[in-house]
């Protein structure tokens, strides 16, 4: 694995220095130590990367027969596998999360996303039946940092495999393994112009945005910046999905298996730190089991291992950035004063990085901060309940609406209160698990718009 120490703007095949001479420089948050610089695009930048992608749009892409389109999108799933090694520790080293994380789950789940959607690329007309699907044409799309390489497979994958050519503008915290995949499709040989990646801060993902030459954009971020893009895009035509924040609510009753039910909540709320969009970060127990399942989970989390995300053993590696591990300590303290009471690991944590014990809170109630935003770290508040009734509206008690889970015994309980959860995704006995061919999305202040499956393609066609 070799990391460079520049690199310059994917534009029209090829790569380019910024016109503005400006670079930013990526920081590893576990060590706080520079990994490369990497080129600051401007608006001049965005409009060539824009004119490059329609020019591919209506010389290449669009007229090419599906059956090839779908051909390329395999050969960057192929790659995604061969070189998915790499991709991992890149992704560990700049953004901080569990190589066994980045290993088993995002590197699979990317390179799936990619041999799905080659799939779906010569049946389009199977996919929406008496109806004449169109791409749209050009689609910027602004991505997160906590799943760099995955946000990239769930945005690319299925505009391409729709026909539409693309601008990809990565997080600035986490700009390499979109970089690398650049690289990728560079030599997968896809038609120059077809997938452009410019990086940079906010100012670069809101020329993206902005830009006139964009039909579609499609964002994953925070519920603010949506709101921003949602105000700038309205009269304009163009196409939007959001898919922003959320405040998952884990639902567990009496009867649900508490061991299998402690390991979901664990992995809902502390994988990658707690930086999941659908985190199950509000705990809802029934009282009756309330002081038997928080011995357990305080239990196990007392075995959860902080620290490297480069050693396999690690369970919860680094907060991304200064910023984020900020916002967490306020959102924390505000927990604190508001009269919750706090339980964290103790651990003894790296001395350089940006570091966060695995913290919950009892106590709750639902006024509190820390139980109506999103954290966006590992934080975990618990608060109880009595009857299915009074769990279903505390969960439904947020301005999010992205995911939720629900742990029972009884499978007739489970859709009952399923279907009465006002949530895109609502887990079963287990806690996020995803593949391509399901649909992905919020409602309310999450979001809207789904990603992943036909209803996913949908977004990037128009269909008559």
């Amino acid at each position: 694995m070799k990391i460079a120490p520049r690199y310059e703007l994917f534009i029209g095949g090829a790569w380019r220095a910024p016109a503005s001479g400006r670079y930013l420089d990526s920081i590893s948050p576990s060590t706080e130590e520079k990994l490369c610089e990497f080129a600051e695009a401007s608006e001049q930048d965005v409009d060539l990367a824009v004119q490059a992608a329609r020019a591919a749009y209506e010389k290449h892409w669009s007229r090419m027969r599906p059956l090839e389109r779908g051909k390329y999108i395999y050969r960057i799933a192929r790659a995604l596998q061969e070189k998915a090694r790499e991709l991992a520790v890149v992704e560990s080293l700049d953004g901080g999360k569990p190589i066994k994380e980045s290993r088993d789950v995002d590197l699979p789940l990317a390179a799936a996303h990619f041999f799905y959607h080659a799939g779906w690329a010569d049946k389009l007309e199977h996919a929406f039946p008496g109806r004449d699907p169109r791409p749209l044409g050009v689609a910027g799309q602004v991505i997160p940092w906590n799943f760099p390489l995955l946000m990239a497979a769930w945005k690319l994958a299925p505009a391409l495999a729709a026909g539409n050519t693309c601008v990809l503008k990565p997080a600035e915290t986490t700009p390499l393994t979109a970089l690398l995949l650049a690289k990728i499709i560079e030599e997968a040989d896809l038609p120059p112009g077809v997938v452009n990646v410019v990086t940079g801060a906010g100012a670069t993902g809101a020329a993206v945005v902005g830009h006139p030459g964009v039909d579609k954009v499609a964002f994953t971020g925070s519920t603010e910046v949506g709101k921003r893009i949602q105000r700038a895009l309205a009269g304009t035509g163009k196409r939007l999905t959001l898919e922003l924040g959320g405040k998952a609510a884990n639902i567990v009753f009496e009867d649900a298996p508490l061991d299998q039910a402690v390991e979901g909540i664990v992995g809902g709320i502390f994988f990658n730190q707690g930086h999941v969009c659908c985190a199950g970060s509000r705990l809802l127990v029934e009282e009756s089991v309330h002081d038997a399942l928080l011995f357990k989970l305080r239990e196990r989390m007392a075995t959860l291992r902080v620290g490297d995300p480069l050693d396999k053993n690690t369970d919860v590696g680094a907060i991304n950035s200064r910023a984020q591990l900020a916002k967490i300590e306020e959102l924390v303290a505000a927990g604190e004063r508001e009269g919750a009471a706090r339980f964290s690991v103790s651990c003894a944590l790296p001395r350089r990085g940006y570091w966060f014990a695995p913290t919950l809170f009892t106590g709750v109630a639902q006024s509190h901060r820390i139980a109506r935003e999103e954290i966006f770290g590992p934080v975990l508040s618990i608060l109880t309940f009595r009857t299915p009734e009074e769990a279903i509206e505390k969960a439904n008690n947020t301005m999010y609406g992205l995911s939720a889970g629900v742990w029972t015994g009884k499978g007739s309980k489970s859709f009952w209160v399923a279907q009465r959860l006002r949530a895109g995704v609502v887990w079963a006995n287990t806690f996020n698990k995803f593949d391509p061919s399901a649909p992905f999305g919020g409602y309310k202040e999450s979001g809207f718009g789904r990603e992943g499956g036909r209803q996913g393609l949908l977004a990037y066609l128009e269909v008559d």
